[in-house]
């Protein structure tokens, strides 16, 4: 895998969303789904179940691809899992 770096902005989301970083490493290591949103930028997306009880989430990863890696630019989770879906 490449080297995955975090922008200071991904990283303040994640800490301010609740992520961590080991969840957003599963989710680049292993995407249930890809995407490119433009030349360079990929969303990487899983879905995942968070939370007491139990909820089915949609973790997505927002990265920008170089020859010397993978940025993480920012993440986010989202019930509305229907309108990331493919």
């Amino acid at each position: 895998m490449k080297k995955v770096v975090f922008s200071d902005h991904a990283l303040f989301q994640m800490r301010r969303r609740g992520i961590s970083e080991k969840e957003v490493r599963q989710v680049i290591k292993d995407p249930e789904q890809t995407e490119e949103v433009r030349p360079g930028r990929v969303v990487f997306q899983s879905q995942l179940l968070t939370g007491e009880p139990a909820r089915k989430f949609l973790l997505r990863v927002f990265v920008d691809a170089g020859k010397s890696g993978l940025e993480v630019v920012t993440v986010y989770r989202t019930r509305q899992i229907e309108k990331y879906w493919r």
